[in-house]
């Protein structure tokens, strides 16, 4: 549930400050695949990034707001800038991971007191830095709808393939972004690396 226009030219820059690593890597949601970005090089040098955070904060502000809130880490920094630049409040969310869990999305996200009594009846817009298959999203929106917000709009610089954007258009919440990118990820038991035999890469 889109009508998001792209700018090719402002993708085109924003993508040349990833650094994408292929291999075969177990994502946040449990799923797996083949490419894996570090995010945390995106924010070395703010003033690099701050103008693709302005354009998607230009993106959301048609939508009536009245508060930004990011999951952490990534998604927390660029709604700080958003609410600073939209002139709103800014919320966040922390995740916790049940390590006894191989289910996907078992991550889980909470907002830190006393944000819960503060965000009710406001109407949210929710934003990260890349949406792949949406863990973080989707359990930032879990949190928020517990504590009576209305997420109206998400927004991302990344959205990788179909899997987040699926499950937001199931929502009937619109999305924004900078860039796309085709990707492609599977459950543990349908991954073909799985199948032939090759190993997760480890992280450094």
């Amino acid at each position: 549930m889109s009508d998001d226009l792209i700018d090719e030219a402002l993708q085109k820059e924003f993508l040349n400050l990833l650094h994408p690593r292929q291999g075969h890597f177990k994502l946040e949601s449990g799923h797996h695949g083949n490419l894996w970005l570090d995010l945390d090089r995106l924010f070395l040098r703010p003033e690099d990034i701050r103008p693709f955070i302005v354009e998607l904060a230009h993106k959301i502000s048609a939508f009536e707001i009245n508060a930004v809130c990011g999951p952490m880490v990534g998604g927390t920094l660029i709604a700080e800038i958003i609410a600073t630049e939209l002139g709103l409040d800014f919320f966040y969310t922390e995740r916790m991971v049940y390590k006894s869990s191989n289910a996907l999305y078992s991550a889980t996200y909470h907002l830190p007191y006393p944000l819960p009594k503060m965000i009710r009846g406001r109407k949210v817009a929710i934003v990260d830095d890349v949406i792949n298959a949406g863990s973080a999203v989707r359990g930032t929106l879990a949190e928020l709808g517990s504590f009576g917000a209305s997420p109206v709009v998400v927004g991302a610089l990344l959205i990788l393939g179909e899997t987040g954007q699926k499950y937001l258009a199931e929502k009937g919440l619109p999305f924004r972004s900078i860039a796309t990118l085709p990707n492609e990820i599977w459950t543990p038991e349908n991954c073909p690396l799985c199948a032939s035999g090759i190993p997760l890469t480890q992280l450094d």
